[in-house]
């Protein structure tokens, strides 16, 4: 990919109707280039409508990505919640691969008051089984897991940029809002460049040619986000974070999960062209 797609989380406000074609078709109306498949809840396309959906994002030349379900915890306590949590997270990429799409975004887990390291490596060993599964289905999909929001949940930049490194077809979701809320920093130019920095450094120049990114105004507290804003609404500093983008030359996707979701994929889309 050598351009940087702009699109929102789910199927835009304007649109006419309110399945995934539909959706589809308003992304391109609108002039935005991608959309995320919001499984968040549960994967509500099926493995035999999932070509209709792929047939009409190549006739609309829309790029789509996934967002696995909300209940994945790769280090959860009980053996039947992991189970499940690997379940999901292979049922959405494998019906994301059959739409076509990219990659799937997913919160990995959480830390359950445990050793950090402890959780790094059951997360680890847990997200290499589903990349497995993966190739053993032929689902040769980006898995993407995403920097969090919250204290309590397992995913720093460093711990994402490990679990990349360490195994193959995992790449980042770099999730500006929860990276912000997260510590209530990450919050500057400087820190925005520092963040792409690490990617270059960490995965190497091709990365930053295939970004994924999640971005929205965000609300939060001393323990991380509460919830999302419009852009204009939150104190996010979204022009300097796509003055780093334009210095780092980076090409993907970017997904806005903003309240108002087309709006803000606009807003950030315009100021990419005009910068």
């Amino acid at each position: 990919m050598n351009k940087l797609l702009f699109g929102t989380a789910g199927i835009p406000i304007a649109a006419k109707g309110t399945d995934t074609a539909s959706g589809i078709k308003a992304v391109r109306a609108l002039g935005l280039d991608a959309m995320e498949l919001e499984f968040v809840q549960s994967v509500n396309i099926s493995r035999e409508n999932a070509p209709k959906i792929k047939a009409a994002a190549e006739k609309e030349n829309v790029v789509l990505t996934c967002h696995a379900p909300y209940y994945i915890n790769l280090n959860a306590a009980e053996d039947a919640k992991l189970e499940a949590s690997k379940k999901r997270l292979i049922k959405a990429a494998e019906v994301a691969g059959l739409c076509g799409g990219q990659s799937v975004a997913f919160h990995p887990g959480y830390y359950l008051g445990m050793d950090k390291d402890k959780v790094y490596e059951k997360v680890k060993r847990q997200l290499k089984m589903v990349v497995a599964e993966l190739k053993n289905i032929g689902c040769g999909i980006w898995v993407r897991p995403e920097t969090t929001g919250k204290r309590s949940q397992f995913g720093d930049l460093s711990e994402i940029m490990r679990l990349c490194n360490e195994i193959n077809q995992v790449m980042p979701c770099i999730d500006y809002a929860h990276m912000h809320a997260r510590e209530s920093k990450n919050n500057s130019h400087e820190e925005f460049k520092e963040i792409l920095a690490a990617v270059e450094k960490e995965l190497g120049k091709e990365a930053l040619k295939d970004m994924h990114i999640q971005i929205a105004g965000v609300n939060y507290s001393g323990k991380g986000e509460l919830n999302h804003l419009t852009l204009r609404e939150s104190d996010l500093k979204y022009e300097e974070i796509v003055r780093s983008w334009k210095e780092f030359d980076i090409a993907g996707v970017v997904i806005s999960e903003s309240p108002n979701i087309e709006g803000d994929a606009l807003i950030l889309k315009k100021m990419w062209n005009n910068a």
